[in-house]
């Protein structure tokens, strides 16, 4: 039974945990449409057949069942490059970067409320393991229901069954902040409480309308 949490402007909070995406809320995106598009430009990569590669092989790339080796071996180096893997790699990585507000933000949830926090993304192993890593992600964070760990690719309903299950928490005891509207839809289906996170501050009336009320300086 969920433990009703009173804040100081004596609202009750039922949410228990937080299901997070990462690219576009936690952080930038990962390997994006734009992204892409500017791989094409500074690379001098035909544009329409990188993007039809990249959809033909995302789906097996994001459930770890191609590595980023094979991934870019099948989409960018089928044929001899005047770059290595290595620089068109490090491109990938180089362009990540924190939403400083949104980890402070959920961090400072976390503390007053001890809610669970579990990431649900889709995002392929390498890519993953270095944005944990690099942003101290596993500092706040409960579990990552990762796309690459658990074989499962959102839109798939069994990735919020299967978080759901893990953080063997009720429904709607949960809130999802995710920046895509269809898989805010499909994990509402659940009874998720799903948030569409456009920016900082929406997203911080959004928590206050479930009660997840922070101090002035965190949430306006």
């Amino acid at each position: 039974m969920a433990t009703m949490i009173k804040n100081a402007t004596n609202k009750t909070s039922v949410i228990t945990c937080l299901f997070v995406d990462i690219g576009g809320v936690l952080l930038s995106n990962g390997w994006d449409h734009h992204l892409r598009k500017q791989a094409a430009t500074d690379f001098k990569l035909d544009w329409d057949e990188l993007e039809s590669r990249h959809h033909l092989n995302v789906d097996v790339y994001e459930t770890d069942k191609l590595t980023l080796k094979d991934y870019l071996a099948r989409v960018v180096f089928y044929e001899e490059r005047p770059f290595t893997p290595t620089q068109f790699r490090d491109f990938m990585f180089a362009h990540s970067q924190p939403y400083p507000e949104m980890i402070e933000l959920v961090t400072q949830l976390k503390i007053r409320y001890g809610l669970k926090i579990f990431v649900v993304s889709n995002e392929a192993r390498e890519i993953n393991d270095y944005r944990i890593e690099k942003f101290k992600l596993d500092e706040f964070v409960d579990c990552f229901i990762s796309s690459c760990y658990v074989h499962l690719r959102k839109p798939d309903k069994d990735i919020f069954r299967l978080a759901l299950d893990i953080a063997q928490v009720p429904a709607k005891q949960t809130a999802y902040i995710e920046n895509t509207p269809l898989l805010v839809q499909v994990a509402e289906t659940f009874g998720i409480r799903g948030i569409l996170h456009t920016d900082y501050k929406s997203t911080c009336e959004k928590l206050a309308a479930l009660g997840l009320i922070n101090d002035e300086e965190i949430i306006p």
